[in-house]
């Protein structure tokens, strides 16, 4: 392998403007090129065959499927691909179920460019690329209890503005057992009130309206 070589980075994003931004950016470096752009997650998976890029800017959420499934399917046959999520959302849900997954970064859409090259960089020597304000959020919840899957259910359905009863029986479940989960989800998120714990899941990323 030649260690003059170019890192070969591809590009997956909907947005042409942003797409065209960060094309810009890499071609101007004298150690990278861009080999690839896509607009889906389908086309994404299609074109890391036919260019196998070192290192994937990912978008998180695509037309299509979201990035992390993009990411998913990506290493189930190239379990050595190296991929930076890159997202205009802060919440820390979406941080760890993206390195969960295998990210080997994570930045904000707002990271400035030198950032961003530097991060490539060190993703592309094996390293994990993460921003000091993508660290922050992660480190803001360390060691929080999660909430359950049905607590996620309830509280997207809460979201929604449905009451109880309303949850209670499009869960098939008791309206009794609805009210210890809301019981629960407010504790977990340490929200005073249906509304905050809503605004605080948002922002987070638990759920999506």
């Amino acid at each position: 392998m030649n260690d003059n070589a170019p890192i070969k980075v591809f590009s997956v994003d909907d947005h042409p403007l942003l797409r065209e931004g960060i094309a810009t950016i890499i071609n101007h470096q004298p150690d990278m090129v861009m080999v690839a752009q896509s607009a889906t997650g389908s086309e994404a998976i299609r074109q890391f065959r036919e260019h196998r890029p070192e290192v994937t800017l990912m978008d998180l959420r695509l037309p299509d499927m979201s990035g992390i499934d993009v990411l998913i399917a990506i290493r189930a046959e190239f379990p050595d691909a190296r991929v930076i999520m890159l997202s205009t959302f802060e919440g820390d849900i979406d941080i760890q179920h993206s390195l969960a997954a295998g990210a080997r970064g994570y930045l904000l859409k707002s990271t400035p460019p030198n950032e961003l090259v530097k991060i490539i960089r060190e993703v592309h020597a094996g390293k994990k690329g993460i921003s000091r304000e993508v660290a922050a959020r992660l480190a803001e919840h360390v060691g929080e209890e999660f909430l359950t899957r049905r607590e996620i259910d309830v509280l997207r359905l809460v979201g929604g503005g449905n009451r109880n009863r309303d949850i209670a029986e499009q869960l098939f479940i008791s309206e009794e057992t609805v009210k210890v989960h809301v019981k629960h989800i407010m504790e977990k998120l340490a929200a005073s009130d249906r509304t905050q714990a809503v605004a605080i899941a948002l922002r987070r990323g638990i759920i999506q309206l």
